[in-house]
């Protein structure tokens, strides 16, 4: 069904039936299907897994996501029981394929900053720029001056600690990942989305006539909008936060409390973005300021855990003291980089306000 190219809060377009909603699922778990085949062919993602089987992976993740988050946005609209089944194992199913290439990303941005810092060279970042700065993104900000002899010295140490740490959990998340795809739990949720590449289990309000997912789809973006009014964006263009460098190197772990508004902005505009998918299809207009802004919000993510990474490792009983203060330095640049995300996700958010 051809689906109509409308402003989701234009009182005077068109309604947009639930038969686009349809539509919609329909094809993410058609995607999801046509994932899990390849990935069955190619094999799982290891450590050295093919170019197919890791893009195999990730159109798998691509899928669920946005599978549960239409299901969030437009739940009134599906059948309660089975939505609410459905979403808590999406959830967990995206999360468990998530994890192997996370740990993945998290060490090669930690040794090209480690790199970058000291000019020390680690074997392991061959095509590591490529992986971390996305075309078109901010260059990094300039980190805080450092004793180059003092951290050239511990750099290395620093890069085999968080090379044996993040290797260590990424070989972990991969035998998650392998024991979730071999288990009864995820051959029930595969069950569950290949029946509803061909039926989808709308509500009779759904179906009716006068049903519009447009008003559904305005108020994700106002939720995402009061979340956003929400972040200091006056001092997110601060060039050094260093309440986030105390916090960070604390015998505390818990994750930075600056952080978590950030991160949930970011889901928040996923869901935007998917339900305007919704609405227009994937083939529909692309806003290139969301698309800008949730650049700039995958930035803030990495750089946020890419810190708490190098933190956690500072925290490891009797290392070096040249060890410590490389780790100390590269957590340093990392918020360096939340910061810089923030910035340029302030100013891409101004243009869209200016510009709406």
């Amino acid at each position: 069904m051809a689906q109509q190219h409308l402003d989701p809060t234009d009182p005077t377009a068109g309604p947009v039936a639930g038969e686009a909603l349809a539509g919609y699922l329909r094809a993410q778990a058609t995607e999801f299907l046509r994932a899990l085949r390849l990935h069955r062919e190619t094999g799982p993602a290891a450590s050295n897994g093919t170019e197919e089987s890791v893009d195999a992976a990730r159109a798998l993740r691509r899928s669920v996501r946005r599978i549960s988050g239409s299901m969030h946005t437009f739940r009134p609209l599906l059948e309660a029981d089975w939505s609410e089944g459905l979403r808590p194992e999406l959830a967990w199913l995206s999360g468990t394929l998530s994890m192997e290439n996370a740990y993945a990303c998290r060490l090669e941005r930690l040794l090209l900053a480690l790199h970058r810092l000291s000019g020390a060279v680690f074997p392991t970042q061959t095509g590591v720029a490529a992986a971390v700065s996305p075309a078109g993104a901010a260059g990094p900000p300039v980190p805080p001056p450092t004793d180059r002899g003092n951290l050239t010295v511990g750099a290395a140490k620093a890069g085999a600690l968080l090379e044996r740490q993040l290797t260590l959990a990424r070989t972990r998340a991969h035998s998650t990942a392998l024991q979730a795809l071999g288990s009864s739990r995820f051959h029930a949720v595969a069950d569950k989305v290949a029946v509803l590449a061909s039926e989808v289990p709308l509500t009779a309000t759904a179906t009716a006539p006068t049903t519009d997912l447009r008003p559904l789809a305005a108020a994700a973006e106002e939720r995402l909008t009061d979340a956003v009014t929400a972040l200091p964006l006056v001092t997110a263009g601060s060039p050094y936060n260093a309440e986030a460098l105390i916090h960070g190197l604390s015998p505390d772990p818990a994750p930075h409390p600056q952080d978590a508004p950030w991160h949930q902005v970011r889901l928040l505009l996923r869901l935007h973005r998917y339900a305007r998918e919704a609405l227009y299809g994937t083939g529909g207009p692309i806003d290139v300021r969301l698309l800008t802004a949730g650049q700039a919000l995958d930035r803030h993510r990495d750089a946020s855990e890419a810190a708490a990474a190098a933190a956690s490792a500072a925290r490891t009983p009797r290392i070096a003291p040249a060890t410590a203060y490389a780790l100390g330095v590269l957590h340093a640049d990392q918020r360096h980089e939340v910061e810089a995300a923030r910035f340029a996700f302030q100013q891409s958010w101004q243009k869209q306000v200016v510009s709406t």
